[in-house]
């Protein structure tokens, strides 16, 4: 789930472990969840936590002014920090985090969401209304796609890239998804969706889009929108005034579900909530980010000044860990390590 970011928030920050550690999966197995602490807008206190199954937790901290976004790859943790117009590479072993790792300048980008195929990082960028990408071998960042407006979400599929435009030029909201090559960065497709794409997902032939729009008084609203790439159909369903819902959507359990009301909530075929299949049960106003890993689901809570957690919910809709994490927990990742 993807946000606007223009707070500026003085905030204490207590780091801990609390209730159950993460299930155990094999004595062989090392794993590490990865959480984006994204930080004051304006400071340089966004933070990366990490846990492993054990429970033990972990932090680097003070890496930049909001970070934005993360992304596993091989033996490497990817971390794009917006304000700070930079990414850093970190490399992983079975103990955690190897520092200071690499920072590479994105050039005052203002860089947002990335995805990582054969070797390069492509990322989206406010600032320059583009993609660029991250040549992984030589840490060289070059142009790639130059685009119209401000792009959010990235996905791979099948050599193409599918783009979510959440805000136009001049900061209203857009209702483009595009796809292109990631062969020649053209834009090969484009598709008219709800206002606001900030969050996609790719299932067969279909996209699925989390929408977040405001008004003139910057109230927000919600939907859902689905685009059959092959026939070119879209439908969207915006919901009615009232409905709260964060910015993501995801595939769990064979299903479309829709974060919504203090959970993630099953899409029927017409984008509309089956509410009996509701997993989770906190504050909708404070529920920032939503995760879908390992059958479980990650959500990050905060209400903007001493509460900053993150709860793991299994699929029976039980409450399994909570741990206490930086200023604003926003996107996860997952990386695991086999012993020989």
């Amino acid at each position: 789930m993807k946000k606007l970011l223009f707070l500026i928030i003085a905030i204490f920050i207590s780091f801990s472990c609390s209730n159950e550690a993460l299930d155990e999966n094999q004595n062989n197995v090392q794993s590490f969840v990865f959480v984006a602490c994204e930080g004051n807008f304006g400071a340089s206190n966004g933070s990366v936590y990490y846990f492993n199954q054990s429970g033990d937790i972990f932090s680097v901290d003070n890496i930049g002014d909001i970070v934005q976004s993360l992304e596993v790859y091989n033996d490497k943790l990817f971390v794009i920090v917006n304000n700070s117009h930079k990414i850093i590479a970190y490399d992983i072993t079975e103990n955690g985090l190897s520092l200071p790792g690499i920072e590479v300048s994105t050039n005052g980008s203002s860089p947002r969401e990335m995805v990582i195929v054969d070797d390069y990082l492509y990322f989206t960028n406010w600032n320059t209304n583009d993609i660029k990408r991250l040549n992984l071998f030589n840490y060289i960042i070059s142009d790639f796609s130059t685009l119209d407006g401000k792009p959010e979400s990235i996905i791979h599929d099948n050599g193409k890239l599918f783009v979510a435009m959440q805000m136009n030029n001049d900061y209203s909201d857009s209702n483009k998804v595009y796809q292109i090559s990631i062969d020649t960065g053209t834009i090969e497709e484009e598709w008219t969706v709800g206002f606001g794409p900030t969050s996609i997902i790719k299932d067969d032939n279909n996209i699925y889009v989390a929408n977040t729009y405001y008004d003139e008084n910057f109230n927000a609203f919600y939907g859902t929108s689905r685009l059959d790439v092959i026939n070119d159909e879209v439908i969207i369903n915006n919901y009615n005034e009232g409905v709260v819902c964060g910015g993501s959507i995801h595939k769990f359990s064979s299903s479309i579900f829709r974060s919504s009301d203090g959970g993630i909530v099953s899409l029927d075929e017409d984008l509309n909530f089956i509410s009996n299949t509701k997993i989770g049960d906190e504050i909708p106003s404070q529920l920032y980010s939503t995760e879908i890993i390992n059958n479980k689901i990650y959500f990050g809570v905060t209400n903007f000044t001493d509460i900053n957690l993150v709860k793991i919910y299994n699929s029976n809709n039980e409450l399994e860990s909570t741990y206490e994490v930086g200023l604003f927990p926003g996107d996860f990742a997952y990386w695991g390590f086999e012993e020989n």
